[in-house]
């Protein structure tokens, strides 16, 4: 079962907005008094996490710039947000190399024993390649395509459940994250100041030329079961920051700024969310 981001949020809000406008003039008209009552509306979460007291975020399979240590810091962030957000037990461990574990998985896999017969002095055991169980992982990891083969790492329940095991049990959060540098050339919308002969101000909208530049970030994240190794879920989001090429934003800026779009949805995986809003009364 694959969780998809919701959008209902920002419709929500703006149905709410409509009708407190409408009710506001219905008010106006009938002299009526007007009472905004703050209103927090749950969301329940999209996966059941009943059956789990801790979670695990293990560690990502990471891809891109090597300014930013994605692993590190995603893992740090989502500890963070859980601990906060979340009834569920953070653990506290080492995030996982798992491009490193990747790799040596997939090595181990391109060299099986296989047994063969004829010597008096009992069955010889030669290693033989296994073209069917290698999968050729590209050392350095540079765009979606690139990731594609490291799918088989998640796939691995008997690993997981090690994992699990080692840990009590718990939901395991993994995955992969990609954060890679972007950039588009072409006429984009900007406001342009201008004065009239009056020095009275305007802001017009002015179609330029522009060259950007910033990063994509591209992170999925996958929902283990840690008590089977298998997965129960996963969650994929895309989004990307463009700023003006002559803009240096740092790259760990605009990592959190993307990551503060993503988070949510996150959390709302995992956790019941509340939206806030109001209600209008008339007395």
């Amino acid at each position: 079962m694959t969780a998809r981001p919701s959008r209902k949020t920002s419709s929500s809000t703006f149905a709410l907005a409509v009708v407190a406008a409408a009710l506001a003039a219905f008010a106006a008209a009938c002299g009526e008094t007007l009472y905004e009552v703050p209103v927090e509306t749950p969301i329940p979460a999209k996966l059941d996490v009943a059956p789990f007291q801790r979670v695990l975020v293990a560690g990502f399979v990471t891809g891109g710039t090597e300014d930013v240590d994605a692993n590190q810091e995603t893992v740090r962030l989502l500890r963070s947000q859980l601990r906060t957000k979340s009834e569920l037990r953070v653990i506290d461990a080492d995030p996982m190399p798992l491009n490193e574990v990747a790799q040596e998985q997939n090595k181990a896999a391109t060299a099986a024993p296989v047994e063969t017969t004829g010597s008096t002095e009992g069955p010889t055991v030669r290693t033989v390649q296994d073209t069917t169980a290698a999968t050729v992982l590209p050392q350095k990891i540079k765009d979606e395509k690139d990731l594609e083969p490291y799918d088989r790492l998640f796939a691995n329940t008997a690993y997981w459940k090690r994992i699990g095991e080692e840990y009590q049990n718990p939901l395991i959060v993994t995955g992969t994250v990609l954060f890679v540098p972007r950039t588009s050339s072409g006429l984009v919308t900007r406001e342009t100041e201008v004065y009239d002969g009056l020095g009275r101000r305007r802001v017009i909208p002015q179609r330029v030329y522009m060259e950007r530049k910033g990063f994509m970030l591209r992170p999925k994240f996958i929902f283990i079961d840690g008590r089977t190794g298998a997965t129960i879920s996963s969650l994929s989001r895309r989004e990307e920051a463009l700023y003006n090429a002559q803009n240096e934003t740092p790259a760990l800026s605009t990592y959190f700024e993307l990551m503060d779009r993503i988070v949510p949805d996150f959390l709302g995986t995992l956790s019941t969310q509340k939206i806030k809003g109001t209600r209008v009364l008339l007395k």
